[in-house]
C-alpha cells in the first residue's frame, strides 16, 4: 500500500525520522560541516597556507572572520580546509573498522570453534586505551595521512566486532537460521542473506559513533604531533599551535575547538537518534 507515492513502511520510518529532534539537529550540523568542507575552494576567502606576516594575530573582523594566526594565515579558511582532512580520515576509519569488525564479529559469532581465539584477540586490543594503541601503530608505520587512517581503523575495529559478534550469536540460534543450515544452504549464502542483512541497523548506528571517535582521535593525534603532515591544516594542529598564544590570541584555539565540538556533537546526536529508532527500548531505559 502506498500513500502519495510512498510505501507505508517508508512513510512511517520517514515520519519517525523527522520527528526525532536529536537526529534532525545532528544531521543539520553535520550537513553544514560536510558542505563547508566540500565547497571549501568556493567558501574560503584565502588559501589555507597563505602567509602574511604583516597581518599576524589579527582579531576577528570583516576581513578575517576568525582572525589570523602567528603567520598571518586566515583562521576561517584553515578551519574549513581542516574539515576536509578530518572528514576524510574519519570516513576512511569507518570503512576500515567496519570491514574488519564485521568480518571478525560474524566469524566469531557464527563459527563456535573460532569464537574463543578471536574474542581473546579483541579483548587484548581493547585492553589498551584507544589513543595509546593508535599512537603505537602510527609510530610503527610512520606518520602520514594513510597510516593515521589505518591505525585508527585497526584501533576501532574491535568495537564493531564485539557488537557484531553479540548480534550474530543471537541470530545463529533463531529458527530460520537453523532451518537454513539444516537445508544445507551454503555458509556464505546464510551469512550474506540472513545474517549480514539483519546486522545492518546495529552496524550503521555503531558506525556513527566510530565516525565521531575517529574525528576526535585524529584531532588528538595531530595535537600531539603524531598525526598527518603539518603541511596539512587540521583542527588538532591548529589547537596545538594556538596554545602558545592562548592568553593573547584566544581565537586561535576557540574556533578550531568549536569546530571539533560541534562536529563530534552532531555525530553523537545522530548516533543516539538512530539507536533509539532501531531499538526504542533503549530510549526508554536511558
Amino acid at each position: 500500500m502506498t500513500i502519495g507515492g510512498l510505501s507505508m513502511p517508508f512513510a512511517s520510518g520517514l515520519r519517525r525520522l523527522l520527528g526525532n529532534r536529536a537526529i534532525l539537529f545532528g544531521a543539520v550540523i553535520l550537513a553544514i560541516v560536510v558542505l563547508a568542507a566540500l565547497l571549501a575552494p568556493l567558501i574560503a576567502p584565502y588559501t589555507p597556507n597563505k602567509l602574511s606576516i604583516v597581518n599576524k594575530l589579527q582579531v576577528p573582523s570583516a576581513t578575517h572572520l576568525f582572525g589570523t594566526d602567528e603567520f598571518g594565515r586566515d583562521i576561517f579558511s584553515r578551519a574549513i580546509y581542516a574539515g576536509r582532512v578530518s572528514l576524510l580520515v574519519s570516513l576512511g576509519v569507518v570503512c576500515i573498522s567496519t570491514v574488519l569488525g564485521v568480518m571478525l564479529g560474524v566469524v566469531a559469532g557464527f563459527f563456535r570453534k573460532l569464537d574463543a581465539p578471536i574474542s581473546r584477540l579483541l579483548d587484548a586490543m581493547m585492553s589498551f586505551p584507544d589513543i595509546l594503541l593508535a599512537i603505537a601503530l602510527v609510530a610503527a608505520l610512520g606518520p602520514s595521512l594513510l597510516t593515521v587512517i589505518l591505525a585508527l581503523g585497526i584501533t576501532y575495529a574491535p568495537r564493531l566486532a564485539r557488537i557484531v559478534r553479540g548480534s550474530t550469536l543471537v541470530l545463529r540460534e533463531l529458527p530460520y537460521i537453523e532451518a537454513a543450515v539444516a537445508m544445507g544452504l551454503p555458509t556464505w549464502q546464510i551469512l550474506t542473506r540472513h545474517v549480514l542483512l539483519n546486522l545492518a541497523s546495529p552496524i550503521l548506528v555503531q558506525a556513527t559513533f566510530v565516525f565521531a571517535s575517529a574525528m576526535l582521535a585524529e584531532a588528538s593525534l595531530s595535537f600531539l604531533g603524531v598525526g598527518v603532515s603539518t603541511d596539512m591544516p587540521t583542527w588538532g594542529t591548529m589547537l596545538a599551535a594556538g596554545r602558545e598564544y592562548m592568553n593573547n590570541a584566544p581565537w586561535l584555539m576557540i574556533f578550531p575547538g568549536l569546530a571539533i565540538v560541534f562536529s563530534v556533537l552532531s555525530l553523537q546526536l545522530l548516533g543516539d537518534g538512530l539507536r533509539d529508532l532501531v531499538d526504542p527500548r533503549l530510549a526508554k531505559e536511558t
